[in-house]
């Protein structure tokens, strides 16, 4: 079993939320790519469970992406209205708008789900080194855009 699966699967949720923004697909890709992998044969020999599940949540999502046509605003908004908090949202939303697809999904799994450098790397068939680059790249990137 993997160690701290609650954890696990709140980090793979919340990638699979940021690539889609719908909780219902969400949660059900995330649930498959756990599925995926306890239904693999070959569960025990997986070295690195938790960049088998990225792979597998970001397949998933490219998949569910294909099938729409149109982009859709997320279900959910916040409920409180602060003012600020929404002013930092959209300027947060057109920083990561201006970066590729694999620079948002690098920043997401680093920064904010804590996924080590090496299943980064791993998931991307990249070094560890080509990661951190990477990383304090996308960082600066975004600084500039949010200055």
């Amino acid at each position: 079993m993997i160690a701290g699966i609650e954890e696990k699967y709140s980090q793979l949720y919340n990638y699979c939320y940021f690539k889609l923004h719908n909780s219902h697909l969400a949660e059900d890709i995330t649930q498959e790519a756990f599925l995926r992998l306890f239904e693999n044969s070959r569960y025990k020999e997986i070295k690195n469970p938790l960049a088998f599940l990225y792979t597998v949540a970001r397949n998933l999502c490219i998949d569910e992406y294909r099938k729409k046509e149109t982009v859709e605003m997320p279900q959910e908004m916040p409920a409180e209205d602060a003012g600020d908090k929404i002013t930092d949202m959209v300027a947060v939303h057109m920083a990561l708008d201006g970066l590729s697809e694999k620079e948002r999904e690098i920043i997401l799994l680093r920064v904010v789900n804590e996924v080590p450098v090496e299943d980064i790397g791993k998931i991307y068939g990249i070094s560890r080194f080509a990661v951190y680059r990477e990383v304090k790249k996308i960082l600066k990137k975004l600084e500039r855009r949010l200055s």
